[in-house]
């Protein structure tokens, strides 16, 4: 499989990336967890079949600790024991912010409410940056089929 457009080399993708990119800086140095970050990114991810992305925080997730049993398990994460209450609370809003189109109101006021539970102010806002951010990344790499498969983690550090 080949991408139909390179967005490496292409001078108004490769500047479009880099913004998006330094707005992906600002979460990883926010207070929420930074497991919680890559399993929100894994679920929006696999919700929105970019491989490239599901591939990415699959890996990167690894790289940094996570086990293979979570991380096996986010697709189906409401069956499973393995989630903290504040990470079940974010991938339910994951899930509902990414799925907008599926819901007439959008995100519930109880998944919004469950949320808020876990996480204060600040870490909410880098919660719904990383849904928005994440849900843009898939977008672009579903746009050009942008291939699975050959991340290194750190790779584009």
């Amino acid at each position: 499989m080949e991408a139909r457009l390179n967005l490496f080399t292409s001078p108004v993708a490769a500047k479009f990336g880099k913004h998006i990119v330094a707005a992906g800086k600002v979460l990883a140095d926010s207070t929420l967890p930074l497991a919680t970050q890559e399993l929100v990114k894994l679920r929006a991810s696999q919700i929105n079949g970019c491989g490239f992305c599901t591939d990415m925080h699959t890996k990167d997730a690894a790289h940094a600790g996570e086990t293979s049993t979570r991380l096996n398990l986010v697709a189906a994460w409401r069956e499973a024991t393995v989630f903290t209450d504040a990470e079940r609370a974010a991938l339910e809003l994951t899930e509902q912010g990414t799925r907008i189109a599926d819901a007439a109101g959008g995100v519930t006021d109880e998944a919004w409410a469950n949320a808020a539970k876990h996480y204060d102010e600040e870490q909410l806002a880098a919660l719904v940056s990383t849904i928005a951010l994440i849900n843009t990344f898939n977008r672009l790499n579903v746009l050009v089929q942008q291939p699975a498969g050959d991340y290194r983690p750190g790779q584009f550090a």
